[in-house]
């Protein structure tokens, strides 16, 4: 294993520096195939390369970042790839976004499920756990969880995506998009902004869209767009929600608290708001019903949950058992170092820096719409955490900004075979769109697959959204 690493380090070292020696492209084949997975213990059969493993971003400090790779299902060489970032800050894009929502697994008790619609039927996934100190990744230097942030996590992210290019080099050139969801509002524009900055110096990425699920983009807008989605479905009442909209709103009382500044005033309204809305309501899908086994450890305020009406809501509890099993993670070639105790959803040992939080992100991309990538922005609209109203809002807002015309068809339903997926709206000719995905939660791929896979092919494709009953 720790040869791996050695290996993977010069393979990164050689492509920073634009060596390309002899023996460069056999040294990056081996260490692809050292990541290759023979098989995941209980998954059916399949026809799909799998592969798993670290990319070294930080020598001297041994910080080391953890992947899980899906090729397409078919023609992989044809397909594009996919980056998928979850948020927290600090929950896993391996055990919530592949294990959860579009990988093409999910475990149900000692085995492995195929799903049926999992995004590596449209395009080579690549799952990332970011930063250190998440899931699988590590730092041998504990210093490094106390107060990391978004600037670090971006700059990490850049060295995996250039270390990993090197492991797989084949996939230099390729058409490359970046999505995920939640506190990926903050990951993935910064991480595309590098990869803008870098392509100036040095062509390596072919960057061509981002796809941002119920992301916090705007911090003030999207928080304070819970008090009007809690009244409008009942979840808190008209007194409540008169104090919510005037005593103290929601990013006054996460400002105040994170500055230890909390007002008796906002405290008691929180409280308020809390005791209405119910512990056994999950506000990431405020109609399904609750994991009973969870509820008592839910993860942080904007990890991401639950949320199917015919899956698994218990399905969180069912990755971290089959993560940490040890013939689990012999299989996908992990391992807990760095003071990481075992395998969880969200960070046990990570402290993000939650001032970022407050920092907006919708101005980057709007730069990244000017410089010519295309974004989508996509809400599921169940979602009382970040709220598809205030999304809207911002998306509308930028793309005034910018002085981007919608289309002809203006706000317009979109359809999933014969059922209406959502809606829709684009601006500047595709340049930037906003849709809603029906009866979907904040993690709209796994509450909502078939949906959600619709609106990501057509993302992928850099077509509109199925206008007419199918």
């Amino acid at each position: 294993m720790r040869g791996a690493i050695a290996a993977a380090v010069c393979a990164v070292l050689l492509l920073l520096v634009g060596g390309n020696g002899g023996g460069w492209s056999a040294m990056a084949a081996a260490t692809m195939e050292e990541d290759r997975i023979v098989a995941l213990p209980g998954q059916p059969n399949v026809s799909f390369a799998q592969y798993s493993g670290y990319v070294t971003v930080d020598a001297a400090r041994r910080r080391e970042l953890f992947y899980y790779f899906a090729e397409a299902e078919l023609d992989p060489a044809t397909k594009p790839l996919v980056l998928w970032l979850n948020g927290g800050p600090g929950c896993s894009s391996v055990g919530v976004g592949a294990f959860s929502e579009n990988g093409p697994f999910r475990p149900s008790g000692n085995v492995l499920v195929r799903n049926e619609y999992s995004w590596n039927k449209e395009a080579n996934m690549l799952y990332l756990e970011s930063p250190a100190g998440v899931g699988f990744s590590y730092s041998t230097d504990p210093s490094f969880y106390g107060g990391v942030g978004d600037s670090r996590t971006a700059r990490d992210n850049l060295r995996f995506l250039q270390g990993w290019f090197a492991k797989f080099p084949q996939y230099k050139g390729r058409d490359l998009y970046i999505t995920g969801e939640s506190y990926a509002g903050h990951y993935v524009p910064q991480l595309a902004q590098r990869m803008v900055e870098f392509n100036k110096k040095e062509k390596l990425f072919n960057l061509k869209g981002i796809a941002l699920g119920n992301p916090v983009l705007e911090f003030a807008t999207d928080f304070n767009s819970r008090a009007e989605f809690f009244w409008s479905h009942g979840l808190i009442s008209d007194s409540t929600y008169h104090s919510f909209t005037t005593v103290c709103n929601y990013s006054r009382y996460v400002s105040e608290y994170y500055h230890g500044s909390l007002s008796s005033a906002c405290d008691t309204v929180m409280t308020q708001v809390a005791r209405e809305t119910s512990r056994f309501v999950d506000k990431y899908d405020v109609t399904l019903d609750v994991c009973v086994s969870s509820v008592l450890m839910q993860s942080k305020s904007l990890a991401p949950q639950r949320g199917s009406r015919e899956l698994d809501v218990c399905v969180e509890d069912e990755t971290m058992g089959y993560l940490n099993r040890k013939d689990v993670q012999e299989a996908m070639h992990a391992r807990l170092e760095g003071g990481v105790p075992k395998w969880t959803v969200c960070s046990s040992v990570l402290e993000y820096k939650q001032l970022d939080l407050q920092i907006p992100t919708i101005n980057i991309v709007g730069g990244l719409v000017k410089s010519g990538v295309p974004v989508l922005v996509y809400s599921g609209d169940q979602d009382s955490v970040i709220p598809l109203t205030g999304s809207r809002t911002v998306v509308q807002r930028l793309a005034g900004r910018l002085r981007l015309g919608t289309t002809a068809a203006g706000y317009r339903v979109w359809f999933e075979g014969r059922q209406v997926g959502g809606w829709t709206q684009s601006f500047g000719g595709g340049a930037l769109s906003f849709a809603t995905v029906r009866g979907a939660s904040h993690e709209a791929p796994f509450s909502q697959p078939e949906r959600s896979l619709v609106l990501f092919a057509a993302f992928l494709a850099g077509r509109p959204l199925p206008d007419s009953f199918q």
